[in-house]
Parts: C-alpha cells; sequence; structure tokens
C-alpha cells in the first residue's frame, strides 16, 4: 500500500525533528533524533514495511482534524458507527528525551481501536530487537545506535515483526501511547505523563504565538506558518531546516527529489526576515550565531548549505531499497548542490545581517569581519558563472539573479558601513556595484521581449525577475521591471500559477517535469500590489491560500491538473512567501 497524498499528512514537532501524520491516524515519517537522522519511520517513501505507526479505528470513519489554536498540538476526530473518539498528537519541545505523546479520547459512544507499530531504523532498512519494556506495557526497540521505547496501558503483542494492539475506547476514557528515543547505551528512558506533557506543550506554543506582531488580513494563515516556521528551526543551534523531508516528487512518479533536510543560507535568511517582520527577534539573533559558527573558516569555502549544526558534509546517496514516494525513484539522501557555487547566497546573508543590524538585533560576535571576508572573496568571483538559485545540474551559466544579488551584497555592506562607520573600502566597494548593476542592464535585458531574461544571451525567463524590485535593484515603476513582471505573466503562469522557469529545454540537468511553484506564485501577489494591481493581488492571495491542506499546510509546488501537493513539506520557502505577501498586502503601501 502505497503512502497517502501529500495533502493528507500534518506536523507535529519539538524544533529537533519532526513526523508526519496521516488523516488515517498514521505518523509515516520520523527522522530520529534529529532532522538529518535516518528514519525510523518511512512509510512516506515505501509502504507500511518501511515502518509506520498507526492508531485508528477498526472499520470505516469520517475524518476531521485541527490544531489547537496557536499551537502543534494535532487533534483528529474519528466517528464510526458506534461512536467518536479523538486521537490527540504532540511532541514535547525541549523534553529530556524527544518523544511523541498521543492520547486517545473517548467522546462518544463505543469504538473499536487498532495500534500497529513498525520501527524500521535507518531509512526502513533496518528490522530492530523487540523486548518487551520492564515494569509496564509496552516494548523497547533496538538497532546500533537507536532505541525507541513504546509506553502505554494497553497490553501489546508482536505479530508479523509489528507490536499490535485491539483496544475499546468509551466516552471519558483517555488512553496515552508514547513513543521515546534514547541512544541505544542508555537505559531505555522513563515514561512521561502524558497530561502533564500536553500541558507543557500548550504553554510552550501558546507564549510562542502571543509574541507574533502581525495584524492584518490573513492573520490564521499567517500565524500558522509562522508556527511551521518555528517547527523547522533546531533548537540547540539556530539552525532552520528548508522542509522536514526527502525525496518528494516535484512532478508525481518523477525524478526531481531531492533532499531539503538541511540549512540552506538562502532559504534559512528568508525565514529570518519573515521572523524578524512578525516579532521573533530571538530566532533571528540564534540564526546569527548559527551562520557565524557554520561559515567559520576560509570565505573560499563558504557553501550553500549545511547542516543543522553546521556539518560541511551532506553527501548525496540513494537508499536503493526505498521504493520511493507512490513510486517517484529514486530516493535521495543528502544533497550534492552542496558543493555548487551560488553567488546569489552571498547577497541574501548580507542583506539578512543589515537587517538584523537596522532592528538593532545582538548578538554574541560582531558579524562586520565575516562580512568584509566574504565581501573580499566575492570580489574575486562574481563574474564566474554558476549554479543558480535553483540549483540546476546542466552547468554553470551567468545567471541574472546571481549577479542581482551580488550586487545586493556591496549594497547592503555599503549601506552598513556608511550608516556606523565601520571601516571599509568604500570607493572600490562603490565601483565594484556600479560594474555589477551596469553589466546586468546590459547582458541580461532582452529588448526585444522588453524583460529581464534567466539567463545572459538567452531568451527564457525565470520567476526571480519578480524579486529584482525587492531588492532595491531598480524601483517597480521602471519600465524593465514592469516589462518583466507581464512577461512572465505571459510566459511562466500555468493553470494561473506561477513556474519558476521552463524545464522543456534540459538544460538544468534532470528530464523536465515540474508543477507551479507555490513560492513564486506569492511573489506574483507582492508584485502586482506594489504596481497598482491589489485587486488582482488580493485575488490571487486568495488562490494560493485556498491550496493549503485542511490544517493549513503547504508543500513546494503544486500540480493544478492533478489537484494534488507536490515537493517536500511542510516547505519553509512557501510559508515565509506567504507570510511576506500578506505582510506586503497589510502595508497597502
Amino acid at each position: 500500500m502505497h503512502a497517502p497524498a501529500i495533502e493528507d499528512y500534518a506536523l507535529i514537532g519539538d524544533c529537533m525533528t519532526v513526523a508526519l501524520v496521516s488523516r488515517a491516524g498514521s505518523i509515516d515519517w520520523l527522522c530520529w533524533p534529529r532532522f538529518d537522522s535516518g528514519a525510523c519511520l518511512a512509510a512516506l517513501l515505501g509502504t507500511e514495511q518501511h515502518g509506520r505507526f498507526q492508531i485508528a479505528p477498526v472499520g470505516a470513519a469520517t475524518v476531521t482534524r485541527r490544531y489547537r489554536p496557536g499551537t502543534l498540538v494535532l487533534e483528529t476526530e474519528f466517528t464510526t458507527d458506534t461512536g467518536t473518539v479523538v486521537l490527540i498528537d504532540f511532541m514535547v519541545p525541549g523534553a529530556e528525551h524527544s518523544c511523541i505523546v498521543r492520547i486517545v479520547e473517548g467522546r462518544c459512544g463505543r469504538v473499536s481501536m487498532d495500534m500497529a507499530l513498525s520501527l524500521r531504523f535507518d531509512y526502513g532498512l533496518s528490522v530492530p530487537w523487540v523486548t518487551r519494556r520492564q515494569g509496564g506495557n509496552g516494548v523497547v526497540a533496538v538497532a546500533g545506535p537507536d532505541q525507541v521505547a513504546l509506553c502505554t496501558p494497553v497490553p501489546v503483542r508482536g505479530e508479523d515483526l509489528q507490536t499490535i494492539a485491539t483496544f475499546i475506547v468509551t466516552e471519558g476514557d483517555r488512553i496515552p501511547f508514547v513513543l521515546m528515543y534514547s541512544p541505544s547505551h542508555l537505559p531505555p528512558p522513563q515514561p512521561v505523563d502524558a497530561d502533564d506533557a500536553l500541558a507543557l506543550t500548550e504553554a510552550y506554543w501558546d507564549a510562542w504565538s502571543s509574541r507574533c506582531a502581525y495584524d492584518g488580513p490573513w492573520d490564521e494563515a499567517v500565524r500558522r506558518s509562522l508556527i511551521t516556521l518555528k517547527s523547522l528551526t533546531y533548537a540547540p543551534t539556530g539552525g532552520i531546516v528548508a522542509a522536514p523531508t526527502t525525496s518528494l516528487p516535484e512532478s508525481l512518479g518523477g525524478t526531481r527529489n531531492w533532499d531539503y533536510r538541511y540549512c540552506w543560507l538562502r532559504d534559512a535568511t528568508i525565514t529570518l526576515h519573515a521572523f524578524i517582520g512578525a516579532g521573533y527577534t530571538e530566532e533571528a539573533a540564534a540564526w546569527a550565531e548559527w551562520l557565524r559558527r557554520s561559515v567559520a573558516g576560509s570565505p573560499s569555502q563558504v557553501q550553500i548549505m549545511y547542516g543543522i549544526a553546521g556539518e560541511r558534509r551532506v553527501a548525496e546517496w540513494e537508499p536503493e531499497w526505498l521504493p520511493g514516494y507512490q513510486g517517484a525513484a529514486p530516493v535521495r539522501i543528502g544533497n550534492a548542490a552542496a558543493g555548487q557555487l551560488q553567488l546569489d547566497v552571498y547577497g541574501e546573508v548580507m542583506d539578512a545581517l543589515h537587517h538584523a543590524r537596522r532592528a538593532g538585533l545582538h548578538t554574541a560576535f560582531d558579524p562586520w569581519p565575516l562580512q568584509r571576508g566574504l565581501l573580499e572573496h566575492l570580489e574575486q568571483v562574481w563574474q564566474q558563472p554558476d549554479e543558480g538559485l535553483w540549483e540546476t545540474r546542466g552547468g554553470r551559466q551567468h545567471f541574472t539573479f546571481s549577479k542581482v544579488m551580488a550586487w545586493v551584497a556591496f549594497d547592503r555592506c555599503i549601506r552598513d558601513a556608511e550608516a556606523h562607520g565601520l571601516d571599509a573600502p568604500l570607493d572600490r566597494w562603490r565601483a565594484v556595484r556600479d560594474e555589477i548593476h551596469a553589466q546586468v542592464c546590459a547582458a541580461a535585458f532582452d529588448a526585444a521581449q522588453g524583460c529581464f531574461t534567466q539567463v545572459y544571451g538567452k531568451p527564457g525567463l525565470d520567476a526571480t525577475g519578480l524579486l529584482i524590485p525587492v531588492t532595491g535593484f531598480l524601483p517597480y515603476d521602471d519600465p524593465r521591471v514592469r516589462g518583466t513582471i507581464m512577461a512572465i505573466e505571459r510566459q511562466l503562469m500555468q493553470d494561473g500559477y506561477v513556474m519558476r522557469y521552463q524545464t522543456e529545454d534540459g538544460g538544468d540537468g534532470p528530464p523536465a517535469g515540474e508543477n507551479a511553484f507555490l513560492a513564486c506564485s506569492f511573489w506574483l501577489v507582492t508584485a502586482w500590489q506594489r504596481t497598482g494591481r491589489g485587486d488582482e493581488a488580493r485575488a490571487l492571495m486568495e488562490r494560493l491560500l485556498a491550496l493549503r491542506n485542511d490544517v493549513g499546510l503547504l508543500s513546494e509546488e503544486y500540480d493544478a491538473v492533478a489537484g494534488r501537493m507536490t515537493g517536500n513539506f511542510p516547505q519553509a520557502f512557501s510559508h515565509v512567501a506567504l507570510v511576506t505577501a500578506a505582510m506586503t498586502l497589510a502595508d497597502r503601501s
């Protein structure tokens, strides 16, 4: 049996890792103890034989679900012919041992329930040794360095390499199942009290949500997106993952399947902007500290992405035993793009540090020496071709947006030096900034089409053209900017949404085939709003918000023909773009 639709999943997490829970009450994806650890529940990328943890009624049921307001506590309500139960799922931030708590609550009637736990460590490969837990019901599963304990008052038994149980729930019952992780060389963790853990978790999220400074239209969507982004932060280091999954295909059944469980400088930076805009300065300061540690060393060795603690080696490989999400192969672990040259990241990092300085964020280090070192390196390499924002694998080219962001890097450092009296070779930097600007305007603008193109000297377009005025490179009222917006509408819009670029020519490496990129569609909302097309902007915003699943989550892309989410899920890029578009519309300036 294949995994359900991507949009059928909800997210729970503890700012260390996350689990994806299906509408059927099955946890089909869980990497323990970190986002980038090997999955011990991997049915998402295969079948139930690759690991799952399901609690659901015996037989048919009608399902509704929601998050408790302002929290990451998920409630799934099952209504059967004999009664109604609610499955309450959450993870506990700050717990001694990372754990998943599942509480089955009887609402009315009498419902027969099934529980099935199939732990498969190392991305569904390793069947653990399972023993009964001493001193109570439940089991302890061990394989190599990993140990997971299940604690529950319900009697369980082993069958076909699974731990299973059948039990009855009546009105007023509250039956807990607690799944806990620890290294296998330590004693199994002691069970937590499920209701105490619930109270602590709700208090944590309530306190965090109450700090949100956003006040405008689409408040619920913005707050849910911010909570989702917070769940993608790794509390010990401040790193922010691009998504908690790997290899969910950009096109159903396709091969564009990548591992997003790492910290991209770009994605973390745009997430930082959203946090600052919503008043979450602690997350911004923690990210700045993560950045300092991660890029420490020679500026020439700066990477576009790192592990969540700053690891530099994220080698890409393929677990051949996993068939992929609904058969979309290959599954990829790690990401070879870590070794690419992407010049735009210099601009994004400098812009983030510029805004952090303007916001008065104080960290334990002065970022100026780091900025100077990076800019001195960029001065030597900005004229080189690169792989670009979208991490193409078809060879390096002179991508327009990469050059624009190189301009941003110099511009923001110049502004910081001027405003704060920082030591800098300003005359030289201004000369480089002007040179980049002149080159882009001459080499990237296609007069015949009246727009900026994706690559110097080639006619194809790129949705990043929508970001040129956002950076301040040119104003929104510049005819070249307006021409680029209109050209993107003509050539990159499909079924009312925006594609990143055309993949049909094969120039980016993998076989063609992907769908509308949700972040790019939110960028168009901002472009329309800023060019006086507010009614169209708000209409597109409403259409995009309608693509969220029933608990407010977005993936990377959307297949409008199939009506399906595609790509890794939930996607930080999409949720950041949602927040930014909402803030733009609220500003109305």
